[in-house]
């Protein structure tokens, strides 16, 4: 606490400037355009790496008050630089923006942005992915399902065409069907529905542990799971073999069984972290009311 009061001390006293309508029209502007990008970068994976700036800059404050002067050395350092990383790293979202501003969909689609409830897949979901694969993989159907789970893959979802329908394996074996029209590319699932198709992952993979004998397909599921913590589902259009990818992991060779399973796995671990959000609150709620 006498560390915080010592830095408090440090800074000059300025006085309570003199605030007019203007000036609070001024930040009500200024605020409201902070919230929408907020709002349009929430459902990508950009919000991920707007949360990693904000944890440095927190811990660039502590360290400055706390005066850790090797800490507050390094991060000042990279601050320097920080400004040009971040027109690096969100270049994507930075070109997109400015030309939806162009086409004035930046807005609509801010606007047409609604909260939607993080469901896990239901068991009739998990029976139609399972089936889907192993259809496809019958007839050497080459597929990719991205399976979106806290990671947002709002970026990679508007790249394709918008399907919002239920999940059933005619749905997904129609949609990977050899020469029409939406089969190449991926297929996005989140909220227990089918969201998109035809997406064009734009990240693949360059590790060199990757097997030759896997191809583009392959390192575009590798290749999101590095950056995001989806769940990829790859059939195999060269020899009919289902993989799945996670954390840039690959294990080849499923078969239905096991594919539930691995959707399963999935499915328990988001109701149980759905619970655990929902205690927290009950216990925020609870010291609340005491307090």
């Amino acid at each position: 606490m006498n560390a915080i009061k010592e830095a408090l001390d440090k800074i000059p006293y300025i006085g309570f400037p003199n605030i007019g309508i203007r000036d609070v029209v001024d930040i009500l502007v200024v605020a409201y355009l902070i919230y929408l990008v907020m709002i349009w970068i929430k459902d990508t994976r950009t919000w991920t790496l707007f949360k990693g700036v904000v944890i440095v800059l927190a811990v660039a404050i502590i360290a400055y008050i706390f005066q850790l002067h090797t800490l507050w050395f390094v991060i000042s350092k990279t601050i320097t630089v920080g400004a040009f990383a971040i027109i690096v790293v969100f270049q994507p979202e930075l070109r997109r923006a400015l030309e939806q501003i162009g086409q004035g969909k930046l807005f609509e689609s801010i606007l047409n942005t609604s909260e939607e409830a993080d469901d896990a897949l239901s068991n009739e979901s998990i029976e139609g992915i399972a089936k889907a694969c192993m259809h496809m993989a019958k007839l050497k159907t080459g597929a990719l399902i991205v399976i979106e789970q806290d990671t947002k893959l709002g970026d990679v979802e508007r790249t394709g065409i918008k399907i919002d329908a239920v999940i059933s394996s005619q749905l997904l074996i129609n949609i990977f069907e050899k020469n029409t029209p939406l089969h190449d590319g991926a297929v996005i699932i989140k909220n227990n529905r089918v969201a998109a198709a035809t997406c064009f992952i734009q990240n693949l993979s360059d590790s060199m542990e990757i097997s030759m004998d896997l191809g583009t397909r392959h390192r575009a599921a590798i290749g999101i799971t590095e950056g995001t913590d989806a769940l990829v589902l790859v059939v195999s259009e060269e020899t009919g073999i289902v993989s799945s990818v996670r954390n840039g992991k690959i294990k080849r060779g499923l078969d239905a069984e096991i594919i539930k399973k691995i959707l399963l796995a999935t499915k328990k671990r988001k109701r149980s972290d759905k619970k655990r959000l929902e205690r927290k609150k009950v216990i925020w709620k609870g010291k609340s009311k005491h307090e």
